[in-house]
């Protein structure tokens, strides 16, 4: 049985708090297997029968609205496509492991969607950007935090929602997906 990542977008941030275990609960309910999460951020690793990831993404979002009144993107991945966004990422060789970020998205932009979002963008920030397969990749140089690169306008301007996780957060995630 394959195994896979929900990368829960809007978790014990903002007033959205969810307790891991209420989660783990809820997965079990819905017939996954061998559920572990990661960190308290949203980060739940588990088994299912093989299908699409964004079938399995459109079912954690109706599960989060249904059972916890909290609206959520969730980007699923399996461990190919989690290895892949790692090593895909442009910045990961010469960026610092907090400050590297992948943006998965719920769908993949177009380059003109791609292009229109850096011009808008250009001049605010030091950031550097590339786009992914169903991601965006960041480098937020001066910190994610001091950032005027807010996942409203990426939405805006990809024409879809997206969670991020730094690279030691994602390498992490794998690590377990491996053991």
């Amino acid at each position: 049985m394959p195994r896979y990542c929900a990368l829960f977008g809007s978790i014990n941030v903002g007033g959205n708090r969810l307790k891991m275990a209420d989660l783990r609960y809820a997965l079990e309910r819905e017939d996954f297997e061998n559920i572990e999460t990661v960190v308290a951020s949203g980060n739940v690793l588990f088994d299912y029968d093989e299908r699409p990831t964004d079938g399995l993404e459109d079912l954690f979002s109706y599960m989060m609205a249904e059972r916890f009144d909290i609206k959520s993107f969730v980007a699923v991945r399996s461990r190919d496509e989690l290895e892949a966004a790692i090593t895909g990422n442009p910045f990961a060789a010469d960026g610092a492991e907090n400050m590297v970020h992948t943006q998965f998205l719920g769908q993949q932009p177009s380059e003109a969607q791609f292009a229109d979002m850096l011009a808008a963008y250009a001049g605010r920030g030091p950031e550097r950007l590339a786009l992914g397969d169903r991601a965006l990749y960041i480098d937020f140089v001066d910190g994610a935090g001091n950032s005027k690169l807010t996942g409203p306008f990426l939405e805006r301007r990809l024409g879809c929602p997206g969670t991020a996780r730094n690279i030691r957060s994602l390498r992490r995630i794998l690590e377990k997906m491996d053991a």
